[in-house]
């Protein structure tokens, strides 16, 4: 409510203005206040770039002088691999399948059997996806049987570490070949979800057309 008084200042009339402030708007101005300040906050969840991903389509790999053939994605390139961990690979026919477009690689390990034991193999790959279990809050193996003497095991870990997907094919009497997804990034698993699981699908495209020459 505002209401006018007129005062003489001087001989001269002057009007002075009074609010008196309603009590009842005072009371819900704060009430309002203090319930805006006091709502509880969500965060938003995190955000990640959309990425368009490359039509499916494959080429063959089939090099004069390598024990094996599979496919491989068109938008992917083999190298050989002629250097693990600074040093020279044991043999020849080591190879790397990488996808430049999402910063990632399909490390393939080839070993003759006979210069290896089997066993020692297959032991060497089972504790190398172990070794994953720190971080992985599971790992699941799936046993394959492919046409043409390819058989072997698919590791899946599940969780924030450096490869979630592993394989090994052999023919358990001359040649073995261990396979291992690696992306050059720190890992996220939220993160790389689309492209590991865009990837896992020309991984196993991989597997079920190896062969052994």
């Amino acid at each position: 409510m505002i209401r006018e008084k007129r005062v003489t200042l001087n001989g001269q009339q002057s009007t002075a203005v009074h609010s008196r402030k309603n009590p009842i708007l005072i009371f819900y101005f704060l009430f309002f206040t203090f319930l805006s300040c006091n709502s509880p906050y969500t965060p938003k969840p995190t955000g990640y770039f959309k990425i368009d991903f490359p039509e499916k389509k494959y080429q063959e790999f089939n090099k004069p002088g390598y024990p094996y053939t599979f496919e491989y994605p068109v938008y992917a390139n083999v190298i050989k691999d002629s250097t693990f961990f600074d040093s020279s690979t044991e043999n020849p026919w080591w190879v790397n399948v990488d996808f430049p477009q999402f910063n990632a690689r399909i490390y393939l390990s080839y070993k003759i059997i006979g210069q290896y034991k089997l066993d020692s193999l297959l032991n060497d790959a089972y504790n190398l996806t172990n070794k994953h279990s720190i971080k992985a809050s599971f790992i699941d193996d799936s046993i394959m049987h492919i046409s043409g003497n390819v058989h072997g095991t698919f590791f899946k870990v599940e969780g924030d570490v450096a490869t979630a997907d592993q394989f090994f094919l052999t023919d358990s009497t001359k040649n073995f070949i261990r396979g291992a997804l690696y992306f050059n990034a720190t890992p996220n698993q939220d993160s790389l979800r689309p492209v590991n699981n865009f990837l896992v699908e020309d991984m196993k495209h991989l597997v079920n057309t190896f062969r052994w020459k």
